[in-house]
């Protein structure tokens, strides 16, 4: 492929033009499958003018969509994974013993905790939100609580897992990136990590106390009630999360480990809720509406199927285009080499990694152009700068990678609100460890100099 040279001004429009399709789409409450064909098309005949050929486009296109395919599997795999953890009665269960054990708890507080540490041990953000996640969500709305602001700090504790979690694949790209292994990031992550999970934790605490208190008791008792009639409760189906959870542990790819919990989940409702085969083929293609005769439990216990995430692929297709037309061309490296060049100090360094790679988030709609760009351009400036690379992974892992679903056309907020049937919009103000991240990383990072920077470049 020739090179082709931009100028500043083309290539601000290619970058404001493509945006304007996206976020036109979401004023009008348009899908934004049609802001990204919009978004492909105006960047793709810029670059044609410019002098690239379409073939040359087109392979910018298939290279960048290859490299994706497990995602769409896994997106593919979330509506019929949901279903079945609804028709099994594994939802159900965990619903009905939460109300029990958890109905005297600051909630909020417990959901935070309890998904961070399940998204460790699953290495996935959205894995964990489409299992755990739907549960906690399921017990909180019972006890009358916001689902916008349940799905906040349900998404706070799933994203550590991208940030923190061995077995998570932005992780270990971030890693491959930046040449780095896991034990050599794992200290210096801990320092940024600790007092953003604290003051998040501490925050949920305050918002968790004055709901715990509108609890009503005899409401939850009347939605126990309401499972036992349209379900079979038995500890034995917590066997399925459990086995989950150990199969995650022990690094079981995350796609095999649906695969597994698709499978048990259609015994487990053959077993345990009598449903036939067709029944529940039905429920993981075209989704699952329970009939417990509590209008609110039923709401909560329904799912689309795998035919619901088509939309999300479809959309989760274009954004990777687009990202990949934007970093192949070779649009946005000049812009960020000449920020490169400007930074003359580690405090510097640090601030500027952090707004590259949530720059990049933001515009590209994933996380990983955000990772793997940030990282090749940086990585020789650290250098330079007696800066341990240990940081550039911390900090891209606290910025770009941890605001992702923030943002409405992002592929993480589009796969939640297809889960949740919640808006970006409506939850990301209660995304607190989004917001605190960035901010705490870069804080602890500028006050990190001289001995505290040899310090992480001489330990590994």
């Amino acid at each position: 492929m020739q090179k082709h040279r931009f100028s500043k001004l083309q290539t601000y429009i290619i970058l404001i033009g493509s945006l304007s399709f996206i976020v036109s789409c979401i004023l009008l409450r348009m899908s934004l499958i049609y802001g990204f064909i919009g978004s492909i098309i105006f960047s793709s005949s810029i670059l044609i003018k410019n002098g690239f050929r379409i073939n040359e486009i087109i392979q910018m296109i298939l290279k960048g969509l290859k490299e994706c395919t497990t995602l769409y599997i896994l997106v593919l795999l979330i509506g019929p994974t949901i279903s079945i953890w609804l028709s099994s009665g594994v939802v159900p269960t965990m619903m009905y013993y939460g109300f029990e054990y958890m109905k005297s708890m600051n909630f909020l507080l417990a959901a935070f905790i309890i998904t961070s540490i399940i998204s460790i041990f699953m290495g996935t953000a959205v894995g964990t939100i489409s299992t755990v996640g739907i549960a906690l969500i399921g017990i909180g709305k019972g006890m009358g609580m916001p689902e916008h602001v349940l799905l906040g700090v349900i998404v706070s504790g799933a994203f550590i897992a991208d940030k923190i979690s061995p077995i998570s694949g932005l992780l270990n790209l971030t890693l491959s990136t930046t040449k780095l292994r896991y034990r050599e990031v794992i200290i210096p992550m801990m320092h940024t990590l600790i007092p953003t999970y604290t003051i998040t934790a501490i925050i949920y605490y305050f918002i968790g106390k004055s709901q715990t208190s509108d609890i009503n008791l005899d409401q939850i008792d009347a939605y126990r009630k309401a499972i036992l009639e349209g379900f079979n409760i038995s500890p034995y189906i917590l066997i399925l999360p459990l086995a989950i959870l150990i199969m995650s542990v022990i690094g079981i790819k995350i796609i095999r480990t649906m695969l597994f919990a698709l499978f048990s989940g259609t015994i487990f409702s053959l077993v345990f809720q009598n449903m036939n085969l067709k029944e529940i083929i039905d429920a993981i293609f075209f989704g699952y509406n329970s009939a417990t005769g509590s209008q609110m439990i039923d709401e909560i216990l329904v799912s689309g199927g795998m035919i619901s995430m088509l939309e999300v692929v479809m959309i989760i297709m274009g954004a990777i285009t687009l990202s990949s037309i934007l970093e192949e061309s070779g649009l946005i490296k000049p812009i960020i080499s000449r920020v490169v060049s400007q930074i003359k100090s580690k405090n510097s360094l640090i601030m500027k990694t952090g707004i590259i790679s949530s720059t990049l988030t933001i515009l590209t709609c994933d996380q990983t152009v955000g990772i793997v760009l940030t990282g090749r351009v940086l990585r020789e400036k650290y250098d330079e700068l007696k800066t341990s690379q240990s940081i550039l992974a911390r900090t891209i892992s606290d910025t770009g990678t941890i605001i992702a679903p923030l943002m409405p056309w992002n592929v993480n907020a589009l796969i939640i609100g297809t889960i949740s049937i919640v808006s970006a919009s409506s939850y990301a103000p209660y995304a607190v460890l989004c917001y605190v991240s960035p901010i705490v990383s870069i804080m602890i990072g500028c006050l990190h100099k001289g001995k505290n920077a040899n310090y992480y470049s001489s330990r590994y």
